[in-house]
């Protein structure tokens, strides 16, 4: 009996429809949910805190079965937690996303024949704002559609007033600490975004290239050298080989003609080079290969940049102009011409980074880049979970973390856009620079300006668990909701997101990490385990599923196929499959409600109870268990599906189905077994209500008359228990099991009804027989009665009369075909099995395939045989 079914008053409306509609349900539930604050948190509570924020999908994005997939998880958290008594704040927001937000406007601008240049910077900043008001965020409402509890009031953007005063205050304090710094460093470059982009942002593919080697050097100074990418040697200022490769020894130091230049380029020994690799002589170009420019850096080579931002080729000459794919070509006529061409190798597949939001190959290039000095703040990320500070699960993640922060390069931060958080540096006439913090202002006068960059989407993203609670002030929220609980996201942004928040937060909070547990989960694949993509046909815009089958068979789908970092396929079959459930848990309920089921007062004494009754409880308050221990260990399909089999067979299958007989007796017992039912139901739906919000709220308000199940008290195991009744039961389910099977097996229809005796005195059975009769279809046997099958199971006898029910000899005939085919396929296994040759030359598949035929057959005789033997004579 929950505390709230005792204070609210009755619903106005205790009957509910005969079909469950989603489509009306849900869309007015939700308002109602928020309207009423449910989902608000305060600082001032005195409840503990439980706080968990959204990974901020980009103010560009909709609503995608990842999105889906991860939001179910945390909102079933938070659910449970807030109907556990704590004040939970699940904060929500979104992500400006710098570069895929800029590339939209252009877009759009480019229908209109303007490029952003022709705009300005203030306009162009200006008219992006004006596209997140207008058309930016779409994901909001369909977080409503899924049923997400989050705190609306708390909705913060990566750019709003307050997050953007957040990221000034760390870059000065970084700076200050000469923890961000500035420097001509390779970088990826993008140039069809026309900026820098940081290393986890290029995607890597297979692509077919072509391996060009080319001779450098006349006569005995020659040295061939390998690249994919002809169009760089523009640049090259050295040939490096390993200092104790002899082929080469005599021309270290030395200098020799660079083909198609004026230049004559010396050649360097760097243990860099593999001399087992290719001719053991490398091409070095420092200004567009990050390797190249270590080597440079050792060896004090110029770096020649000689293409400009759109990857068009400055280097002066015949190529100045050329795109590189087109110059790439027309170098290697050149040299071909020249005779220097040793060989060409068409298609060479390799591996090629892409930019990730535009797709565009990626090109290394030399430039003045604002960076963060990882060492020291990896470090301490690595530290917070090697200290158990910070808890990865499931654990085994924990390598590839490890992997990543104790590896990590300093990080480009400064893009070269328009939209985002701009570098808070002025530059001066005479070369001073100066960072300004939030509360600082800008120097003035003539000669200075701020640095035209904007910083990294991911850098105020890093921040998100504290500045969304008003950090750097001190708030009450901060105190309160600091650090968080747990994040929930896939282990495919570990290295982008997480990472960088474990960084800022130690760094920024002294030393208190953001989260407390990172529980990482899978990607959302198809049915068939393909990843979804829109080129591949099998992307799914969840919303189509939720028209159709409603939000919680969607998210009951995703959460039953939710194990710990692994991925999760789904498929539309699965999705009917969990809207059945929906529909299961529907029928019920109305079933208990019509028949008097009820929540009023205390539980009856179990003395009163039938075994059935305290069956029904022990194995509730088992589950009640179960599931708050898979909640602790991230276990969402294990706790989905223990609910489901548990709701539908147990409850559902079982115990309302034994109630019939009880009820319909009436008396005391059916009073009793009312109250249990409904005790039953109102913890099954409070259980299922994290995860199926919709359909158990209109269920559970309806049976208790409580003001909403989102407020509701998590069940709590009593500590009830019953083997015996257990026991009892179990065996009644084995004998219903065992008779259903015989007459399945016999052709009877599951409603047709056969005359019984029942030999039950001495047995756990004998206070089960009305309920056997109803289930079984058995009816008296009458004074005609003969035993024609007789049934031994669990100490008990069951007799029926199959005289008037089936044709004997019909029966007899079809069972005998079956049996002489079983014969026949296990003579062909057995002798194929004891054929040494053809075992000799089988594959091994083939050779289990056909065992399995004979462990099938002989089943199959087994089975039939005991048919045949049950059969009375014909």
């Amino acid at each position: 009996m929950t505390e709230n079914a005792q204070q609210q008053p009755p619903a106005p409306d205790t009957e509910l429809p005969t079909q469950y509609a989603p489509a009306d349900v849900e869309g007015p539930l939700y308002e109602r949910w928020v309207e009423r604050g449910y989902f608000e948190a305060d600082a001032k509570s005195d409840k503990p805190a439980y706080t968990i924020v959204i990974p901020p999908p980009n103010v560009t994005g909709s609503l995608h079965l990842g999105h889906a997939f991860e939001h179910t998880l945390i909102d079933a958290l938070t659910r449970r937690k807030r109907m556990q008594g704590y004040e939970t704040l699940w904060q929500p927001g979104m992500d400006h996303a710098g570069i895929a937000t800029q590339n939209v406007v252009e877009r759009e601008l480019g229908k209109e024949g303007k490029s952003r240049h022709d705009l300005g910077r203030d306009a162009f900043v200006e008219r992006v704002w004006q596209w997140k008001a207008e058309s930016g965020g779409q994901i909001s409402g369909q977080m409503r559609r899924l049923g997400d509890g989050v705190a609306w009031s708390r909705e913060r953007f990566t750019m709003d007033e307050g997050l953007s005063q957040a990221v000034q205050t760390i870059f000065k304090r970084l700076y200050d600490d000469e923890l961000i710094y500035r420097a001509e460093r390779i970088i990826n470059w993008c140039p069809r975004c026309l900026t820098a982009i940081s290393d986890i942002e290029v995607e890597y593919q297979d692509d077919d290239g072509e391996l060009v080697s080319m001779k450098y050097g006349d006569g005995d100074d020659t040295i061939v050298v390998a690249t994919t990418r002809a169009e760089t040697m523009l640049g090259d200022t050295a040939v490096a080989v390993h200092p104790d490769d002899e082929r080469y020894r005599h021309l270290v130091g030395t200098l020799i003609k660079l083909p198609l230049t004026d230049r004559s380029i010396p050649v360097v020994a760097d243990t860099h080079v593999d001399p087992e690799f290719g001719t053991g002589a490398v091409k070095v170009t420092p200004a567009h290969d990050p390797n190249d420019f270590e080597i440079g850096q050792r060896h004090d080579l110029p770096s020649i940049t000689i293409m400009d931002e759109h990857a068009v080729i400055t280097a002066h000459g015949p190529f100045q102009g050329l795109d590189r794919l087109e110059a790439r070509s027309a170098i290697v006529a050149a040299l071909r011409a020249e005779g220097r061409i040793v060989a060409e190798k068409r298609p060479y597949v390799h591996s090629v980074g892409h930019c990730s939001r535009c797709k565009t190959t990626i090109e290394p290039r030399l430039s003045m880049q604002w960076w963060v000095k990882v060492g020291p703040l990896a470090k301490a990320a690595g530290d917070a979970v090697r200290d158990g500070k910070v808890k990865i699960h499931p654990q085994e993640m924990e390598k590839r973390y490890f992997d990543w922060v104790d590896n990590l390069h300093d990080w480009c931060i400064s893009r070269q856009l328009w939209w985002g958080h701009r570098i808070p540096v002025w530059y001066g006439p005479d070369g001073e620079v100066v960072c300004v913090g939030p509360d600082e202002e800008p120097p003035s006068g003539e000669g200075w300006r701020q640095d035209t960059d904007v910083l990294d989407t991911w850098f105020s993203s890093g921040l998100w668990p504290f500045s969304t609670l008003g950090w750097p002030e001190q708030t009450e929220s901060l105190a309160k909701f600091y650090p968080n609980s747990v994040l929930v996201t896939g282990y495919d942004i570990l290295f982008f997101w997480v990472a960088r928040m474990m960084m800022f937060g130690l760094y920024a909070m002294d030393g208190t990490p953001p989260f407390h547990t990172i529980a990482l989960h899978g990607m959302v694949r198809d049915q068939f385990g393909k990843k979804m993509s829109k080129s591949f046909g099998n992307a799914v815009n969840p919303l189509d599923w939720m028209d159709k089958y409603g939000s919680d068979a969607l998210r009951f789908t995703l959460a039953r196929g939710a194990n710990p970092g692994v991925d999760v396929p789904i498929g539309e079959d699965w999705v009917q499959g969990s809207r059945n459930f929906a529909n299961k848990i529907w029928n019920a309920t109305r079933f208990a409600l019509m028949n008097g089921a009820t929540v009023d007062g205390p539980l009856p004494d179990p003395a009163k109870m039938s075994a059935t009754d305290r069956w029904i409880l022990s194995r509730l308050n088992s589950v009640v268990a179960e599931v708050d221990a898979f909640y602790e260990d991230f276990q969402f399909a294990k706790l989905s599906d223990a609910l489901f089999h548990f709701a539908w067979d147990e409850v559902f299958d079982w115990y309302v189905e034994l109630s019939k007989t009880t009820f319909q007796a009436g008396g005391e017992a059916a009073e009793v077994s009312k109250r249990v039912l409904g005790e039953v139901l109102d913890v099954t739906l409070r259980l299922l209500h994290p995860v199926v919000p919709f359909v158990t709220e209109t269920l559970w308000t309806t049976l208790t008359g409580g003001e909403s199940v989102v407020i509701a008290e998590w069940p709590a195991d009593s500590g009830f228990r019953d083997a015996d009744a257990e026991r009892e039961i179990e065996t009644l389910q084995s004998v219903i099991t065992e008779v259903r099977r015989f007459r399945a097996d016999q052709g009877l229809q599951p409603g047709q009804r056969v005359p019984a005796r029942l030999t039950l005195d001495g047995t756990a059975l004998a206070p089960h027989e009305a309920a056997i009769r109803q289930l079984l279809r058995l009816q008296p046997e009458g004074e005609s009665f003969t035993a024609t099958a007789t049934l031994p199971v669990a100490g008990a006898e069951v007799a029926l009369d199959l005289s008037g029910t089936i044709d004997v000899a019909a029966e007899r005939k079809r069972l005998a075909k079956d049996l002489a085919a079983a014969e026949k396929e296990k003579a062909q296994a057995t002798a194929k099995l004891g054929n040494e040759a053809f075992l000799a030359k089988a594959p091994d598949q083939v050779v289990d395939k056909i065992r399995t035929r004979l462990a099938k057959a002989d089943e199959d005789i087994a089975r039939i045989q005991a048919q045949l033997d049950r059969l009375p004579p014909a």
